[in-house]
Parts: structure tokens; C-alpha cells; sequence
């Protein structure tokens, strides 16, 4: 078989295996690009992320600032991210006749307001390119093919893949876009590369107290969250908004803390303990000696009907100062010291006991992959077989909510793709 004929493989039909497919076969290196996606449908992910709007990428051009909201990944993204970061992503599809507006947190959406802008995009610009998209393509074994020709490939790699229906493949090069598509993670494994258990992040706390009971819906704009995990020898520290739920809590300040305390909540079977301060501008002092002036001021009004704090929900604090069993028809005159302290207490430092999970829509992302020590994020390429390249979340890379966990795939698509088209132009 000769060399030149080898085509490039893609595996997995997701965001970063058709970007890479589509700039594989952009650059032309003379072969063909093959996409294998293992079920019937494509870019799932891509359609419901955002609700339906697909959150493509977030407006932050600052590589160094972009790094900050990835919990794994950080170190190795910032180098990533001067190649091909979110600028080049709204250039990328507006070049397809794609717009994508900016919301006020930061976030870009497609102008349509719908996902199916960017998997139609996607799914052109591959035709266009000539990608090959195969669908119920399982690989089920992935086998280095070094003496299959006398000519060596200049990185070394070469794969024969054999597919569930019993057809092989023979590939120069394979890019692995599973996600965290078990079937993936095995390919990797298999070709000796660690892989990361995969384990939740970006989720809701559940929560089960009377402070918060019944008050579904009540939302702060701004708290700071401190969870201990393990007896409080881990704490991580998050700030942001906060959103009352049936089970518990949620709201960005807890996807954020979720995110980057994934692992340790896994391994502590997500008991844990919240620290929530409802009024990060101030300190414990300054509550307390805002209560002193509130209960000189109002002194005849009822301490459960009056918050002295607007930026606190009237309902939270009403039922805040029944859940500390003062008494609902007492007047702040007659306010006492210890229910000063209690109430600065549960404002500044209230703790709340978390005893699971949830679930956030369905935007499921995880911790885990593929280890990164033993992938060259200068080129997305293994560093334990030559040849093999990774892209996306089958890496143990992962960002908060906000367009960050896309734009990851979009970069790393980028730079595999880039390399492997360069490592396949004739010498």
C-alpha cells in the first residue's frame, strides 16, 4: 500500500472531531480525511449546549485571563491559547457566514439564538472541505502499524483500525475527539497512555435545611461560597450569583466551585460542607454595626418584615430570622445582643451542609481524561504514540459554564489538525 494513500482518521463526531477534520482537510495534504462517529447522529453536544442556543466560545481575548476558568488544563492551555483562542474562534465561523453576539456575563451565542446555526455550519464546511463522515463506526481496536510500509512516517505513527462491523482501516495518523465516551478513553488506554478516571463537574448542590426550605427560585446577584471537604482540610473559594432550588442550591458560584472542587467532592462522596457569605462587601464587623444603626433607626418596625439589608430577598430574611427562633413580632428595639450575633453570624459565615449532587441540565461535563503529562500541547500529539493526536474533553482538560469547555475543543482541534497536516506534507 503506498504511503501517500494512508488517509488521516478522526474519531469522534463531536465539536473539536469536526473542526479538526474540516481544517485537516482544508490544509490538503493529499489524503483523505475520514470522520468516524460510533452512533447515527452528530454534534449532540453542539445542538443542546446552551439550551438549544450552543454557547460557542466566551469574550475574552487575554490568554492569560482565559486560563483562569479552566479547574484542569490551565498550564497547558495558556500556550494553546496564543495560537487560536476566542478571537480566532468568531473569526472561524464568521468567515462561514456565522455571527455570534456577546451577552452582558460574557458569554457568545450564535445571533440566531439557535444551535443549529453551528452544527449546519459544522456539517457544510465539512462537506465543503471533503471530509468523509462515517456514521455506526465503532473502532473497536486501535493496533500501531510502524512495519506495515518500508517508508516511516517522519513522526513515527501509522494505525490500523479495525471497526465493529469487522472493517479495517489503515490511518497515517488518528486523532482521538471521543469526549469521555468510555470506547475512547479504552482506545487510549490501550495505546498506553493513563487515563483519568472521569468523575462529575459543573453541578448543583444538594442541600436539605430549613433556612432555605420551600424558598425555590429566591436568587442573590452576589455571595462568596467557601466549601470544606474532609473535615475542612480542603477549602476552595468562589464568589458570584446564587440561586435557591427545590433540591438545593445552584447558580453560577456553585457550578463554579463544583468545577473546581469535582475530584475532591468525588472522592468524598460529595458530602461536604458550604460556607456562604450573603454579604461579600462587608465583613462580620461592618454587619454587625450596620444591625446596630438598622435597629436605632427602625426601631418599632418588626425585625421579620423589615431586611435592613436590600440586597437581601425579603423572604430569605424572614424566613432567616424565624429558622433562629426569634420571635416574629419582635421590634429591633427590643433586639438583643445574642440575636445580633447570631443573625452576623448566619450573614456572614452561615454553614450549610451539602449531602450530594445534582444534575446541570443536560450540559454534562466531567474531570478526567487522558493525562496531560503525556500529551505535547505544542502539537496535540502523544507523547507515548507517535501518530496519535487528541483533541477535546477526552483529555483531562475542563472548563466552568460559560462557552470555555467549547472553546478548549476548538483549540486543541486546531493545533492536532495543524500538526498532523504539517507531519504529513512531503519532505
Amino acid at each position: 500500500m503506498s504511503e501517500q494513500l494512508l488517509p488521516l482518521v478522526v474519531v469522534g463526531g463531536g465539536a473539536a472531531g469536526y473542526f479538526a477534520a474540516i481544517r485537516l482537510a482544508e490544509l490538503g495534504a493529499g489524503r483523505r480525511v475520514i470522520l468516524l462517529e460510533a452512533t447515527q447522529k452528530v454534534l449532540t453536544k453542539v445542538r443542546i449546549s446552551g439550551g438549544g442556543r450552543c454557547n460557542v466560545t466566551h469574550h475574552c481575548f487575554d490568554p492569560g485571563t482565559l486560563t483562569a476558568n479552566y479547574p484542569r488544563g490551565a498550564r497547558e492551555l495558556r500556550s494553546c491559547f496564543t495560537r487560536f483562542q476566542p478571537r480566532d474562534t468568531v473569526a472561524w465561523f464568521a468567515a462561514r457566514g456565522v455571527q455570534l453576539k456577546t451577552e452582558a456575563d460574557g458569554r457568545m451565542f450564535p445571533s440566531t439564538d439557535d444551535s443549529r446555526t453551528i452544527s449546519d455550519a459544522l456539517e457544510l464546511a465539512a462537506r465543503q472541505a471533503g471530509v468523509e463522515v462515517r456514521l455506526g463506526a465503532s473502532v473497536q481496536a486501535m493496533e500501531p502499524m510502524a512495519s506495515l510500509a518500508p517508508m516511516v512516517l517522519p513522526s513515527g505513527g501509522r494505525f490500523k483500525l479495525r471497526l465493529k462491523d469487522g472493517q479495517e482501516l489503515v490511518a497515517a495518523a488518528v486523532l482521538l475527539a471521543t469526549g469521555s465516551a468510555p470506547a475512547g478513553l479504552q482506545l487510549a488506554s490501550n495505546a498506553g497512555h493513563v487515563v483519568e478516571a472521569h468523575v462529575p463537574s459543573l453541578f448543583t448542590f444538594n442541600v436539605k435545611d430549613e433556612r432555605i426550605s420551600g424558598l425555590a427560585g429566591i436568587a442573590f446577584a452576589e455571595v462568596k461560597l467557601s466549601l470544606g471537604v474532609g473535615g475542612g482540610k480542603e477549602r476552595l473559594e468562589r464568589s458570584g450569583p446564587l440561586l435557591i432550588t427545590h433540591w438545593g442550591l445552584s447558580g453560577p458560584a456553585v457550578l463554579k466551585l463544583s468545577a473546581f472542587g469535582a475530584i475532591l467532592l468525588h472522592a468524598n462522596a460529595y458530602k461536604a460542607e458550604l460556607q456562604i457569605n450573603f454579604l461579600p462587601h462587608l465583613n462580620a464587623a461592618q454587619i454587625d454595626l450596620e444591625l446596630r444603626r438598622f435597629k436605632q433607626s427602625a426601631a418599632k418596625k418588626q425585625v421579620a418584615k423589615h431586611p435592613p439589608f436590600p440586597e437581601l430577598p425579603r423572604r430569605f430574611w424572614q424566613q432567616l430570622v424565624v429558622s433562629l427562633k426569634v420571635d416574629p413580632e419582635l421590634v429591633y428595639a427590643d433586639m438583643s445582643k445574642a440575636d445580633i450575633q447570631r443573625l452576623v453570624v448566619e450573614l456572614s459565615q452561615g454553614r450549610y451542609a451539602i449531602i450530594g449532587k445534582g444534575v446541570f441540565k443536560d450540559e454534562f461535563v466531567s474531570a478526567g481524561g487522558v493525562t496531560l503529562k503525556e500529551v505535547d500541547f505544542r502539537r496535540m500529539e502523544s507523547r507515548v504514540a507517535p501518530g496519535l493526536y487528541f483533541a477535546g474533553e477526552v483529555l483531562a482538560v475542563d472548563g466552568i459554564t460559560g462557552g470555555f469547555n467549547f472553546q478548549a475543543a476548538w483549540t486543541t482541534a486546531w493545533i492536532a489538525a495543524t500538526a498532523m497536516a504539517e507531519t504529513m506534507e512531503p519532505a
